[in-house]
């Protein structure tokens, strides 16, 4: 089912929910960080480093920076393909899944409280 919003109701959203994100006492990401927990989280594995970056359309030091700091807040986690030494494979984590649910939950709430 598709959501239709004017851009006069939708960025109020977006800024409600990004305020509602950095004053939350939640971690909040970075715009990158977030594609990549929703990327990984949202669409279906398996997600490597090589395949985020050309999704992202980035370079693979630039997703490895951002699976460092989700790495440190648990979010995801790595580990080397069995089946090809050279991928890394990115795993979602329990921690990862409920701060992914709690941003639906959130953005739910947001447009919800949208004025008409």
């Amino acid at each position: 089912m598709a959501v239709e919003l004017r851009p006069a109701r939708a960025l109020p959203l977006l800024h409600e929910f990004n305020l509602a994100i950095v004053t939350g006492g939640e971690p909040d990401l970075s715009a990158r960080q977030l594609a990549v927990l929703l990327t990984v989280y949202l669409e279906p594995p398996p997600h490597t480093v090589r395949g985020l970056a050309a999704k992202l359309r980035v370079t693979k030091p630039v997703i490895t920076r951002a699976l460092d700091s989700m790495g440190k807040l648990e979010l995801v986690s790595r580990r080397r393909d069995t089946a090809d030494r050279r991928n890394v494979v990115i795993q979602r984590t329990v921690k990862g899944a409920l701060y992914v649910e709690k941003l639906g939950d959130l953005l739910s709430a947001k447009a919800r409280d949208l004025p008409p």
